[in-house]
């Protein structure tokens, strides 16, 4: 809010943005290239060559590359930027967004994969096919993750590592984006899951030590933790006027209750009923339900050490309110004019944004703070991150359009042409990203993390009531989830659509967005949306016919351990697409009627033995990492087998008693942590 005053405002012309160091010298140089060349040779060791190794690592995976996994694809390049951002303007309850994922992956790793494990599906939508029946609820779900993947995860990487690429680099941002993407997509097509969680776990080590290495340099450079909350509270940019108006004291100056996670529910910026009940459904729509997350879940040897790479996953969750929020609110003492201008004109300047330009606090501490060599450390720990991030949400965005929309086209199509298309449209997500980033560009808002989160606000809560509903209420069926995921969205959409046709707005240049509307914080906002799609779907559901128990077996939490054979509602469905494929492979002129006549003659799919591939095939075959022949066909009773390993959740009484113990531990240190800091 700002004031007209009757003298001449501090005009002082804003200093040039740093652009001078740049990441040109030899150490810099070795580091990142060095880097790189360990990340691209993971791809060349990994199970990739069938749909169950590209997209579910043959479940193999053990405890630790799960949880670093886990880890390194939710920390991407946005909170780096994104966290230190929020931290700079208004301190660490943006913090509390990581720690709520401490009883988050608890539930994820106890309640709800097991679930997801009996029923032996690969996405999310799948599940929810089986549980329900249709296909619309599966569609549905397919598409709106693949729109929320680009328009919040992939564009919010992308713009934040454009942002650090500017201001560590000076490189022009859209060649930069370009190359960053292709090689992240080199190495997801090339390489499936298992490379995607082996580079993964290299990944999360790089991100910690640079991020560490940083967080020390800053905490010295305030004189420790004292100086750093005392220091903190004095962080008031110079220029607080421009041209005879002059901007109130609370626009520019650091928030009584920076240092508390729990603020006034009313006038705090993170209300804490909101930051204890909105966030947990926010979170229990990522932890529980995204297919980026349970994907990786999915993957492991048992269960185990899936809840093992759970609990890993919440302990390293402890460290970004440390190493990404408290520095960037170190950037702010720093760097204060820049990192914590007021100013609409200045700060056009500095980071071409007039709302504010807390996003630089983490890419200008980096840049600035560093030595050489250090600072090609932590520009591959943001290479790292972003390509991290992105590798698993194309990988798992692939296995969506893939598994659950593509098929649906293709009924018949064989498993190497489903392998072909999963890569393909990596390319085509990529192309969409970089036709994005000219948009994120001109609608950021300052603040990026809020961005991210009041998205996830407005569309996540009707798919995570459907999925807590569908595994713990046998009665809920298909209409009423069908209609409570619809009514939901609506209402989702006319809140988004109203507050960005408003604009966001900032302390200095509110928005005009009607109060009944926009005024309502985000986090209580997915409270009130959570509810309304949880009473309509109880509501639909018992106005309607319930589901047999016969097509629930181990689809939900009451039935889990019912061992009878399952009649999936989809089965008829299914029956007929497996006597069509069995026809053709039997007698391949069946499919005569279907095909071209010269394809009629054999399989669409098969290669004359005599017959050896040309070296253009062979080179393509290679780098998609498909055989040259088929596999051994399994007998059906080897197939039974191979279902009954991948649907398995037995464990060993001794494992399950210490990763259940060490569940307890992680939840109470969780409490601990939240207290320490209320």
């Amino acid at each position: 809010m700002a004031t007209t005053t009757g003298t001449t405002g501090l005009t002082t012309a804003a200093p040039q943005e740093d652009t001078g160091v740049a990441i040109n010298n030899p150490a810099d140089i070795a580091v990142i290239v060095v880097y790189f060349l360990v990340v691209l040779a993971a791809m060349y060791s990994t199970n990739r060559g069938s749909v169950g190794g590209f997209f579910l690592a043959g479940r193999s995976m053990v405890w630790w590359p799960i949880g670093a996994s886990l880890f390194a694809s939710n920390i991407g390049s946005g909170h780096f930027v994104g966290l230190a951002g929020t931290g700079a303007a208004s301190g660490i309850a943006t913090g509390g967004f990581e720690w709520n994922a401490l009883v988050m992956v608890v539930i994820l790793g106890w309640l709800f994969v097991p679930i997801y494990i009996k029923a032996g599906v690969v996405t999310m939508p799948e599940y929810l096919r089986k549980r329900f029946g249709g296909k619309r609820i599966q569609i549905y779900l397919s598409v709106l993750s693949l729109l929320l993947y680009i328009f919040t995860k992939i564009s919010a990487d992308i713009f934040s590592g454009a942002i650090f690429i500017k201001v560590a680099t000076g490189l022009n941002i859209y060649a930069a984006i370009i190359i960053l993407l292709t090689i992240t997509a080199l190495y997801t097509i090339t390489g499936g899951l298992a490379a995607v969680i082996y580079t993964d776990t290299l990944q999360t080590v790089i991100m910690l030590v640079g991020s560490i290495i940083l967080a020390a340099f800053a905490f010295s450079e305030v004189g420790g933790y004292e100086g750093f909350v005392e220091k903190y509270m004095q962080a008031i940019p110079s220029n607080t006027s421009f041209d005879n108006v002059v901007y109130d004291a609370k626009c520019y100056t650091p928030r009584p209750d920076s240092f508390h996670i729990f603020r006034d529910p009313i006038t705090g910026d993170l209300p804490w009923p909101g930051l204890i009940f909105g966030l947990s459904i926010l979170a229990l729509w990522y932890w529980c339900t995204d297919q980026v997350i349970v994907q990786r879940c999915l993957s492991g040897k048992n269960m185990s050490h899936v809840k093992a790479g759970c609990i890993l996953c919440g302990y390293l969750k402890l460290l970004p309110m440390f190493l990404m929020v408290m520095p960037g609110m170190i950037s702010r003492i720093l760097y204060t004019d820049e990192v914590a201008c007021v100013v609409p004109k200045l700060c056009k300047d500095f980071c071409d944004a007039e709302v504010g330009c807390s996003n630089l606090a983490y890419p200008t501490m980096v840049v600035k703070l560093m030595p050489n060599g250090l600072r090609g450390l932590m520009l591959s720990v943001m290479l790292a991150s972003l390509m991290s991030s992105l590798t698993s949400i194309f990988n798992s965005a692939s296995t969506l359009f893939t598994m659950d929309i593509y098929t649906k086209i293709r009924r018949r199509a064989k498993e190497k042409e489903l392998m072909i298309v999963g890569r393909v449209f990596m390319l085509f997500l990529i192309g969409v990203s970089i036709a994005w980033v000219p948009i994120v560009q001109s609608a950021q808002s300052g603040q990026l993390f809020d961005y991210i989160q009041s998205i996830t606000s407005y569309l996540g809560p009707p798919i995570g009531a459907v999925f807590f509903l569908a595994i713990f209420c046998k009665r809920v069926n298909e209409q009423g989830a069908f209609w409570g995921l619809l009514l939901g969205l609506l209402i989702g959409l006319a809140r988004m659509l109203a507050e960005f046709g408003y604009g966001t707005g900032s302390c200095v240049l509110p928005s005009q967005c009607p109060a009944i509307i926009c005024k309502v914080h985000y986090l209580y906002f997915a409270i009130i949306l959570f509810v309304i799609s949880i009473i309509v779907i109880l509501s639909i559901s018992f106005l309607t016919k319930p589901i047999d128990d016969v097509h629930l077996y181990r689809l939900c939490w009451s039935l889990r351990n019912r061992t009878e054979e399952r009649i999936d509602l989809d089965a008829t469905e299914e029956e007929a697409e497996e006597s069509i494929k069995e026809a053709e492979e039997e007698e391949p002129g069946m499919s005569a009627l279907a095909l071209p006549l010269p394809q009629a003659q054999q399989p669409s799919n098969a290669v004359p033995p005599d017959e050896e591939a040309g070296c253009c095939k062979k080179a393509c075959n290679w780098f998609c990492g498909l055989e040259d022949s088929k596999g051994p066909q399994l007998s059906k009773e080897e197939e039974a087998a191979l279902q009954q390993k991948l649907t398995d959740t037995r464990e060993d009484p001794f494992w399950k008693r210490v990763v259940n113990a060490n569940g307890i531990i992680l939840l109470a240190v969780a409490v601990f942590c939240h207290g320490f800091f209320a």
